[in-house]
């Protein structure tokens, strides 16, 4: 296994793109996301998203 291999999440599922409007809101900031109103579960916007990433990165 590479360190790219254990570094990245390869297999992680990431609900779809929207092709428009209405855009969910993030859990966080309440900021639209780039994922459909009708997904169910926790959506984060980019930024979120972005800093989400870097605290579970440094947290180990």
């Amino acid at each position: 296994m590479s360190d790219e291999d254990y570094c990245t999440v390869v297999q992680a599922a990431k609900p779809p793109k929207a092709d428009g409007p209405p855009y969910a809101e993030c859990v966080l900031c309440r900021e639209p996301t780039e994922y459909p109103e009708s997904y169910k579960g926790i959506t984060l916007c980019p930024v979120c998203e972005w800093q989400e990433a870097q605290r579970t990165a440094y947290s180990g």
